[in-house]
C-alpha cells in the first residue's frame, strides 16, 4: 500500500501537467486550465450506461473482486470533499490508483479481493461506472457547475483507462509498444459480457516482452464504446502524444468467433449500430480537416508474418475484405481484395463499427503524423470471449466459468505472441 500510495504521488505531479494543456477543439475549465471532453455529459443524471450497475451481475462482479470497498471509500470521500479543489485532487487521485489496482490485480500482484479470477477486465469497468456515476449524481455543500462537474467526470475517465500513465523508459536499447483495448459492450445482450481487449490491456500494461531485436516494453489504454467520445476526438486526444515516440502500436478489439483477423484497410464509416449509451450513429467518421479525409487507410503491421507465425490456438487470418460504394456507383458492394479506386468506405476489413473506427482513427493520425512508412501499426480482432459449455444462457448462466477463464487466458496469450512477431517482422532493432 506505501508503495502504490508513493507511485500515485508522483502519477498525480505528471497528471496534473498532462491534464492542463487544453486542445484546439475542447472547451476549458476556468479554474484549472484542464481540457473538458465535451462527450461527457454535465447533467446530473445517470446515463443509460450507468443505469446498468443495479442489476445484480455488475454488483456480483463488484463484491466478488472487491472492488465495491473501492468505490464505497471514494463515495465516502468525495461526500466529505469540502471544495471543487479538493474534489479534483481528489478523482486525480482515485482515479489513477482505479487503473493501477485493476493492472497489479491482472498480473498477479495486491489483493486479489474475492474469487474472480485476476485476469478479468469486469471489475475495472464496473467500478469505474460507479465512481462516475456517484461523480455524476453528488450533491456538495459548495456550489459546482455543470461545466466543473464535466471535469470531474472526464478526469475520472482518463486516469481510470490509463490515458494519463503512458511510461516509457529512458534508453535506446528498449523498444517502446502502444496497445489499446475497449470496455466489455453488448450488454444488454447478456451483461455478463467481458472484452478480452481490455483484459489484454491490463495483463501487457507496463510489462516487457523479449523479441529478437531485444526488450519492448508494453504500455496500454483502454477506450470507451461510446460514439460520442470517438466524435470528440477521445482517440486522438489519447494517442497524439505518444504515435512519434513509440516503435509500434495495435489497437485490439473483439471481432469473430473462434479467430483472429489482422485487419487490412479501416474505412471512413459509422454504420450506426447502438453503443454503450444506446446511441446509434451513421455516417462519415468525423475528423479534424474533413477536406483532406481518405475514405480508407492501411495496416503498417506486417500481417504477412503474424498470420504464418504458430501464435497460439486460435487461427490468424490477414483479413482484405471491405464493403464499398464504387466510383460512380450508388450501391454498396462487398470487396473481398480491399477497395478499388475512387471508392466510398462503407466498412473496413473490421466492419463498421467502434473497433473500425479506432483502428481508422489511430492509421489516419499515424499518416498525417508523416509515420506511414516508418510506424508499423493496424488493428487486430481477438475472437470472441465465449463462456464454457452450458453456461450460454445469460438468464440462468453464471457470471464465470474454467472455460471462459481459459479462452480469455488464452486470447491474451496470443495477443502477446501476435506482438513479438509484429517487433521482429518489422526489425525494430
Amino acid at each position: 500500500m506505501t508503495s502504490l500510495r508513493v507511485r500515485i504521488g508522483v502519477l498525480t505531479l505528471t497528471l496534473l501537467a498532462g491534464l492542463a494543456a487544453p486542445t484546439a477543439d475542447a472547451a476549458t475549465d476556468p479554474a484549472t486550465g484542464a481540457a473538458l471532453t465535451p462527450s461527457l455529459s454535465a447533467s446530473s443524471s445517470p446515463t443509460v450506461e450507468e443505469r446498468r450497475l443495479d442489476g445484480a451481475v455488475p454488483q456480483e462482479i463488484l463484491r466478488r473482486s472487491g472492488f465495491d470497498a473501492l468505490t464505497a471509500e471514494f463515495a465516502r470521500e468525495l461526500g466529505s470533499a469540502g471544495s471543487y479543489a479538493e474534489a479534483r485532487r481528489l478523482v486525480l487521485r482515485e482515479g489513477s490508483a482505479l487503473w493501477r489496482r485493476a493492472v497489479e490485480r491482472a498480473q498477479g500482484r495486491g489483493p486479489q479481493g474475492g474469487d474472480l479470477s485476476r485476469d478479468d477486465d469486469r471489475p475495472l469497468y464496473w467500478a469505474r461506472l460507479t465512481m462516475t456515476r456517484q461523480a455524476r449524481t453528488w450533491t456538495p455543500g459548495f456550489g459546482l457547475s455543470d461545466t466543473r462537474r464535466a471535469a470531474l467526470v472526464d478526469t475520472l475517465e482518463r486516469t481510470s483507462r490509463g490515458q494519463t500513465t503512458v511510461h516509457y523508459p529512458h534508453g535506446r536499447k528498449l523498444k517502446r509498444i502502444l496497445v489499446t483495448g475497449f470496455d466489455p459492450f453488448t450488454l444488454d445482450q447478456d451483461i455478463r459480457i467481458s472484452n478480452p481487449s481490455g483484459a489484454t490491456a491490463l495483463a501487457l500494461d507496463g510489462t516487457v516482452i523479449e523479441t529478437a531485436d531485444g526488450p519492448a516494453r508494453i504500455e496500454t489504454v483502454v477506450f470507451p464504446v461510446r460514439w460520442k467520445d470517438f466524435t470528440d476526438g477521445t482517440v486522438e486526444r489519447a494517442l497524439r502524444p505518444y504515435l512519434r515516440k513509440v516503435d509500434l502500436f495495435t489497437t485490439v478489439s473483439q471481432g469473430r468467433v473462434g479467430r483472429f483477423d489482422v485487419e487490412r484497410t479501416n474505412g471512413a464509416w459509422r454504420g450506426g449500430s447502438g453503443d454503450n449509451d444506446a446511441i446509434g450513429v451513421t455516417g462519415t467518421v468525423p475528423v479534424r480537416d474533413p477536406a483532406s479525409q481518405p475514405q480508407w487507410t492501411t495496416t503498417t503491421l506486417p500481417y504477412a508474418e503474424i498470420v504464418a507465425a504458430d501464435t497460439g490456438r486460435f487461427p490468424v487470418y490477414d483479413n482484405t475484405q471491405v464493403t464499398e460504394i464504387p466510383a460512380g456507383g450508388t450501391t454498396p458492394v462487398v470487396r473481398p481484395d480491399g477497395p478499388t479506386p475512387g471508392s466510398i468506405a462503407r466498412a473496413g476489413g473490421g466492419g463498421n463499427y467502434l473497433s473500425n473506427e479506432i483502428a481508422y482513427r489511430a492509421t489516419l493520425l499515424r499518416d498525417r503524423l508523416g509515420l506511414h512508412d516508418v510506424l508499423p501499426g493496424g488493428h487486430v480482432h481477438t475472437p470472441v470471449l465465449q463462456f464454457g459449455t452450458g453456461n450460454t444462457n445469460p438468464a440462468t448462466g453464471t457470471v464465470t466459468d474454467p472455460g471462459f477463464v481459459r479462452n480469455r487466458l488464452d486470447i491474451i496469450a496470443q495477443v502477446r505472441s501476435i506482438l513479438t512477431v509484429a517487433a521482429k517482422g518489422r526489425g525494430l532493432g
